[in-house]
């Protein structure tokens, strides 16, 4: 094939800059690609050996890129208000209706992704012998990642960061209940949104200051549900044309408060992110900066990235420690190559997975949700 013609493909599978979040595209962008290095860094014999090239970067990596996965949090809380309720109240009438299609939405693309990785843990065993490898998998163990119970049933996850999924399913449903009680026993509008502003506070507030500050309460949705809770006030504090941001103030008293009773880096990460947030929609640059092709696309397919690079990667290791000489520079290759390639596989699962699935739901979708959704 010519260059040019490589070129037009490329060009023909990335999306046009109009109709999209342009600074949450970027944000997803950036966040999705950390936490591919953040995977490559920790898991896989490759960062063992390039390790002596680039120390402070593989550890760095290693260690503090996965609060990349507070970005995500964040702007699920966001895009979750400005779709069930861009002014406190929610839209939708039927509760459990908006958590199946939610179900859906997540589980159809990630079954077929830990089909994947289940084949390529496969591959890589008999590559390599290494604790990175996930282990075969049972009958229970799959069906427990179907339900998204994996880790509330205490089984080991079939590939990286896919408790995220089930998290991510939590929250949303959490957010969905509150909405759903304040609904029902509200008066009027204005009554239940100001309910729910008190409930998702309450949650939020617990959440902080008592579970996420204890490991054991990490495979439930509260754990996170503060820096979720920090995106949906990042969307009411400036939904529609009276802006509220004086809540701001409270919001960065509260959470400076907590952070000096116990310092949490992700905590951080979670607030900076709302924060930006805040600063785009208010600026008026959430749809419309950065203007990149590239960022744009790299932001849509990020969900499909996240769900393969794993195995991706795990396969790519295998390769270089069965076939590969042990020096740093042929390691560290390889894990750009690893990079890359789950770049290119989230591409073409994006192409023939989840955007198939997308399209499907898109002709069913409610009146009154944003055109992307966490």
């Amino acid at each position: 094939m010519s260059t040019n013609g490589a070129s037009l493909t490329i060009e023909t599978a990335m999306p046009p800059i109009t109709n999209r979040l342009l600074f949450i595209d970027a944000l997803k962008a950036l966040a999705s690609q950390l936490i591919v290095l953040h995977h490559l860094a920790f898991y896989g014999p490759m960062s063992d050996h390039a390790q002596a090239l680039a120390p402070t970067v593989i550890s760095w990596l290693s260690q503090d890129a996965r609060f990349a996965v507070q970005v995500f949090l964040v702007l699920g809380g966001f895009l979750a208000a400005q779709s069930l309720a861009p002014g406190g109240m929610m839209l939708a009438a039927n509760p459990f209706g908006l958590l199946w299609k939610r179900y859906l939405k997540l589980v159809t693309p990630y079954i077929a992704a830990v089909l994947m990785a289940i084949a390529l843990a496969a591959a890589a065993r008999a590559l390599m012998e290494h604790d990175s490898v996930p282990g075969r998998p049972t009958l229970s163990q799959v069906m427990a990642h179907v339900l998204l119970l994996q880790s509330l049933l205490g089984h080991d996850g079939l590939s990286a960061g896919v408790w995220y999924i089930a998290i991510d399913f939590q929250l949303f449903s959490l957010l969905v209940g509150l909405l759903w009680v304040t609904r029902r026993v509200a008066r009027n509008e204005a009554g239940a949104a100001t309910a729910t502003v008190w409930l998702v506070a309450a949650l939020a507030l617990t959440s902080i200051y008592y579970f996420n500050r204890d490991g054991d309460w990490d495979s439930w949705g509260v754990y996170f549900f503060g820096s979720y809770a920090l995106g949906i006030a990042s969307c009411w504090t400036t939904a529609g044309k009276r802006s509220r941001l004086w809540w701001l103030l409270p919001i960065v008293l509260v959470v400076g408060a907590a952070l000096l009773l116990d310092y949490r880096p992700r905590l951080v990460v979670a607030l900076a992110t709302a924060l930006a947030l805040v600063l785009a929609r208010s600026g008026g640059f959430l749809e419309n900066w950065p203007k990149s092709r590239l960022i744009a696309y790299l932001g849509q397919i990020s969900y499909s990235v996240f769900l393969v690079h794993f195995p991706v990667c795990l396969l790519i290791n295998g390769l270089f420690a069965r076939y590969a000489a042990p020096e740093p520079w042929v390691h560290l290759g390889g894990m750009i190559i690893a990079w890359l390639a789950s770049i290119a596989g989230g591409a073409l699962f994006y192409r023939f997975v989840e955007s198939a699935a997308q399209a499907g739901f898109r002709r069913r979708r409610p009146s009154g949700l944003v055109r992307q959704t966490p």
